[in-house]
């Protein structure tokens, strides 16, 4: 995999996607970033030509995602197209409504695996943060459904204050299954651009016990994570700061093709241009890979910055792509105790200025269009 990425990245090989086919979902949860309308989705047979397209620019991996994909239709014809076309594909759901058919079709598909989201493991408490009573019960039950068909299965375990406690049950719940576990500690701003739901992220001393706890070494989830490139850790500074837009990319259900779905710069739509275009000439992807460590604005001076996980997207949505990312701060700071250059900079400013006025809000974000058409 190592060798792989690197050739990738050095042929300008678009390795991974991740194609949402839907926003629409039958859970409401509270710390989704996506709106669930539907705003003109890509048809079956845009969906199976861009899956073409895909294949024919050297894609590998294909991730499935939404909202919740089971709520279209042609699910499984888009699947098996995809299997055609021999991509390794994942599916990510909340597999509610996956029965025992669908569970056993999937496994005829050859799916990679399925990834499930899982908040807790008291019901009351899933059903909480999902707004969808019985949905632990039906979750549950579609993860055990896949694990009997013989398909891989991992618990994507997003912490948020709710269920910031909870995470050593919901991994002991995983292992009892055979299933893998991922904790992720990262809550997301809305694609609109609105940070409020940024209030639900776990308190620093919960954040600290995670990146410290021994049991989830390997475990914990980190959205983007650099490319496997070919320089070594001594070029740490000329490396890029992850895969996005390097050797991955996201398309989204309208065919709006973005460095990545946690990096929400509109560079192109597939409706209007070849996919393979886009990668190649997109002004937007090339502003994006011309970005290295060295030139990122005070994380070049950090102690954390050949280790840290600093997301571009997250950080162009806090108004800078080229800037430091002020929650990947506090995962440095809660993995080593040492503060970064950026959260010694903003201590030091608040001693200087206590009153300061707030910064103002940063401006909302186009991102997935309307069809012109709609």
């Amino acid at each position: 995999m190592h060798e792989m990425g690197a050739r990738a990245l050095k042929l300008g090989i678009p390795l991974s996607v991740q194609l949402d086919l839907t926003c629409r979902c039958n859970e409401r949860c509270i710390h989704c970033y996506l709106d669930h309308e539907d705003h003109g989705e890509m048809t079956t047979a845009e969906i199976k030509g861009l899956l073409d397209q895909l294949a024919d620019a050297g894609v590998f991996f294909l991730i499935l995602s939404g909202g919740e994909i089971f709520l279209r239709k042609d699910l499984f014809e888009i699947v098996e197209h995809a299997r055609k076309l021999l991509f390794s594909v994942k599916l990510k759901t909340n597999a509610v409504m996956i029965r025992k058919a669908k569970a056993e079709r999937i496994a005829r598909l050859g799916v990679e695996s399925v990834q499930i989201s899982v908040y807790s493991h008291k019901a009351e408490v899933h059903d909480a943060i999902t707004l969808l009573p019985g949905s632990f019960k039906r979750t549950i039950e579609g993860a055990r459904l896949l694990k009997a068909a013989g398909v891989k299965v991992s618990f994507a375990n997003v912490l948020m204050q709710h269920n910031a406690d909870d995470y050593p049950e919901v991994q002991a719940l995983a292992q009892s299954m055979g299933a893998v576990y991922h904790v992720d500690a990262t809550i997301t701003p809305m694609m609109d651009g609105d940070r409020s739901i940024l209030d639900l992220n776990v308190e620093p001393e919960t954040l600290e016990q995670v990146f410290r706890d021994a049991t989830l070494v390997g475990n914990v989830e980190e959205f983007c994570a650099p490319p496997a490139g070919p320089l070594a850790e001594p070029d740490a500074m000329d490396t890029l700061p992850c895969s996005a837009g390097h050797t991955a990319c996201y398309v989204s259900p309208y065919g709006d093709v973005y460095p990545c779905v946690q990096f929400p710069l509109p560079s192109g739509n597939v409706r209007q241009t070849r996919f393979l275009d886009i990668w190649k000439n997109s002004p937007e992807l090339k502003e994006v890979r011309s970005i290295t460590v060295s030139e990122l604005q005070g994380c070049s001076k950090c102690v954390h910055g050949s280790s840290c996980s600093r997301c571009p997207g997250l950080a162009y949505m806090e108004g800078n792509m080229r800037g430091p990312l002020v929650q990947d701060c506090e995962k440095s700071y809660a993995r080593t105790g040492v503060a970064s250059w950026n959260l010694l900079q903003k201590k030091a400013a608040a001693k200087a200025a206590p009153a300061a006025a707030p910064s103002p809000a940063p401006q909302p974000i186009v991102w997935m269009a309307r069809r012109p058409d709609l």
